[in-house]
């Protein structure tokens, strides 16, 4: 087998192992779920489940992560002119997931919904998770920013931290608010209509501040 056979072939393990994980966590919640029983639903053993993801919080944040990534990806990707703070804004203003998908009127998503929020709000360990990830992604964030508007090489300006954690405030006070509401079992029907328009709002305020902040230059990484 080829290196890029391979690396694929982890890929799809690692997949398929974090897909079955995140359904039976968001069909019978986290703690009763072991992960001997995703090794064997997934077809892998266990040692392979751990292999991928050390620690069984892990699995569940393999989706936060990979959102992490998706976002710096909006970020590199923005065209000329856009600054980092637009970028970010469209970025999050796309309902996906299963918030998207209980806004399309889908009952099951709803429940998956609620049972994600409530097994993370009763667990110290996957708050601890969940707030790692977001501080990983912001720290990223704040690299991709510094390296744009020509700080120190090799650390991370000030600017720059002060400027992601605003932009990831944010997204983690959007994630607040949809706890909040799903634990208090508020009716869902206008949840991702009201996340867009509360992300407006906070995306409006912050552009008072750095609307121009970071705005990237024509032909910025042409010469890569």
């Amino acid at each position: 087998m080829t290196t890029g056979l391979r690396e694929s072939k982890k890929r799809q393990t690692r997949t398929l192992i974090a897909d079955t994980a995140w359904r039976m966590f968001t069909d019978r919640g986290f703690d009763a779920v072991r992960v001997a029983e995703i090794a064997r639903e997934a077809g892998v053993s266990e040692a392979t489940v751990f292999n991928y993801f050390p620690r069984k919080e892990d699995l569940l944040y393999t989706r936060l992560e990979a959102f992490g990534e998706r976002l710096l990806a909006a970020v590199d990707s923005r065209q000329a002119g856009v600054s980092v703070l637009d970028a970010v804004r469209t970025f999050l203003s796309r309902s996906s997931g299963l918030l998207a998908q209980v806004e399309a009127g889908d009952d099951e998503a709803l429940v998956r919904l609620r049972t994600v929020h409530r097994m993370i709000a009763g667990s110290p360990a996957l708050r601890a998770r969940e707030q790692q990830a977001v501080a990983d992604a912001t720290t990223a964030l704040a690299a991709r920013i510094t390296a744009e508007t020509g700080g120190p090489t090799g650390t991370v300006d000030v600017t720059a931290y002060v400027a992601a954690n605003a932009l990831m405030g944010v997204h983690r006070a959007l994630i607040d608010l949809v706890r909040q509401r799903v634990l208090a079992d508020e009716a869902a029907d206008r949840l991702a209509a009201d996340v867009r328009a509360y992300g407006t709002q906070a995306f409006d305020l912050l552009a008072q501040g750095f609307a121009d902040y970071a705005v990237r230059s024509p032909g910025y990484g042409a010469e890569a």
